[in-house]
């Protein structure tokens, strides 16, 4: 195989790999069975809430009989993070706390 023959290879491979998002995730697979939302759409919910705003962390959490995406997103220049609860049924938002100062 030609190195032109390789690098093109490489190149078509890693375009059809899914990239690993840019922030730490805990969404067990048990749960992540059970969610009838997206983790896309939960995410594009939790963002139009906090405009602006990076997410730092995801978690697909059950509480009180409830499943729900928490996001924790950060603004820049704003101190704290702000957490979003996604309902994983349902797409609406459960929850929003802001957290430090």
């Amino acid at each position: 195989m030609s190195t032109f023959t390789s690098i093109a290879l490489a190149v078509v491979l890693s375009a059809q790999q899914p990239a690993a998002p840019a922030y730490k995730r805990d969404v067990p697979d048990s749960l992540a069975a059970k969610a009838k939302i997206s983790e896309d759409s939960a995410r594009a919910i939790a963002l139009r809430r906090v405009p602006g705003g990076t997410i730092q962390e995801l978690e697909l959490e059950r509480e009180g009989g409830r499943l729900f995406y928490s996001w924790d997103i950060k603004v820049a220049g704003k101190p704290g993070i702000t957490e979003v609860h996604v309902s994983a049924i349902t797409g609406r938002i459960l929850a929003v706390e802001h957290e430090g100062h």
